[in-house]
């Protein structure tokens, strides 16, 4: 009888640990690669205006990434590329359910190859890229080109610059107007100003939009009819940062590591040249700027002043990557925007490290569990079945 007892105890202590081992590692499967998106962008939220708007004005909630970079057939291996796309799928669709915004702004270098890919390969990337980024419905998006899309301006071929502006509804500068918000979106790469085709119908258009600017905001400088139904001054969007020596001046915490930090920059190459950034700030007068390219964060403080009674002064924000493959803590930043303010938030994703010791502590917690407490229950109904004391 205890021989038979104590097999029948052996028996169903296999066969419970074992259902209890794969849930343990189905449950650490589910959370580290789903779940803990959740509880690190859960902790971030819309940032809160400092002064209530009026009755007649609703917030603008938007969100603004940057620097994607999906990989293409050239760069990288098959299962890094399956990787990074499932984190930035899953954290980008995270960020969709938990936050809603209603407009989406890539800031340009969504495709790794794009700046050499084939047809085939370019329409494949426009495919994946709506997949990975799929919007709900009420969402805008709106996809800035950056270098890796069609190349830096003395490598742009003219079927390159085409083909994205097409696929993406991305020409040269855009004005688009939401809930009486004005965002100027441009090609950084057209802003070489050398009068090539590009930068001339870039330069036509920002003129254009310079002076429906002029005409909206009453100035005596106004030359053409056209006028916003309400005037509020814009906000830039584009892939390069504004004009700066280096990343120097960057304090956040996420910035580049020194002593990358300290690198000069090449104009046209890091960033706008300081003639490109000056036509900019003086045409269309921004009350914020908002750019990538870097992969780091930076937060600097501009003040122009064309003239000595005539000063622009504005905040630009460098958004952070939005991959793994270019930081271990991606970022994108949450805007709650009114025709008089501009709050900013950045959220951040769980670091790669963070995932794979979360995943080796709950594995091992899980073993002690099955090695210990699951051991001893078992043990205490084997006394109880033996009729041994306890």
């Amino acid at each position: 009888m205890p021989v038979f007892i104590r097999r029948r105890w052996q028996h169903k202590l296999f066969f419970n640990t074992i259902p209890c081992f794969l849930f343990g590692i189905l449950f650490i499967y589910v959370y580290c690669e789903y779940l803990i998106y959740y509880v690190t962008q859960i902790q971030c939220g819309w940032p809160a205006l400092k002064k209530s708007p009026p009755d007649d004005v609703e917030p603008l909630y938007a969100m603004v990434l940057a620097d994607t970079h999906l990989l293409g057939s050239r760069n990288g291996h098959w299962l890094d590329k399956w990787r990074r796309e499932f984190q930035m799928h899953r954290a980008f669709q995270t960020a969709m359910t938990l936050h809603r915004p209603e407009a989406v702004f890539v800031l340009g270098d969504l495709f790794d190859e794009g700046k050499w890919c084939s047809q085939k390969e370019f329409n494949d990337y426009v495919e994946r890229f709506h997949k990975l980024f799929k919007v709900p419905d009420g969402t805008a998006m709106y996809a800035l080109v950056g270098n890796h899309d069609i190349g830096f301006h003395y490598r742009i071929i003219p079927h390159h610059a085409k083909r994205f502006e097409d696929k993406m509804d991305s020409p040269p500068v855009r004005l688009v107007t939401l809930k009486g918000n004005h965002f100027i979106l441009i090609n950084s790469m057209a802003m070489e100003g050398d009068g090539c085709s590009l930068c001339s119908r870039a330069v036509s258009e920002i003129d254009k939009i310079s002076d429906i600017m002029k005409c909206s905001s009453g100035s005596a400088l106004c030359k053409g009819k056209t006028r916003l139904e309400k005037y509020s001054r814009p906000i830039l969007m584009q892939h390069y940062p504004l004009y700066r020596e280096s990343d120097s001046i960057c304090t956040e915490p996420d910035a580049a590591p020194l002593p990358e930090r300290n690198n000069l920059f090449e104009e046209r190459w890091d960033c706008l040249s300081k003639e490109s950034t000056e036509y900019l700030v003086e045409s269309l007068r921004p009350r914020a700027a908002f750019g990538g390219h870097t992969h780091h964060s930076c937060v600097v403080r501009h003040s122009f002043a064309p003239t000595p009674d005539h000063k622009i002064e504005f905040v630009e924000y460098t958004v952070p990557s939005f991959s793994w493959r270019n930081r271990l803590d991606p970022k994108y930043y949450l805007l709650t925007i009114t025709p008089e303010e501009v709050r900013v938030s950045k959220c951040g994703m769980p670091r790669e490290w963070t995932m794979q010791i979360t995943a080796i502590l709950m594995t091992l917690a899980l073993i002690v569990y099955l090695r210990y407490f699951n051991v001893t229950a078992n043990l205490f109904n084997y006394k109880h079945l033996s009729g041994k004391k306890v």
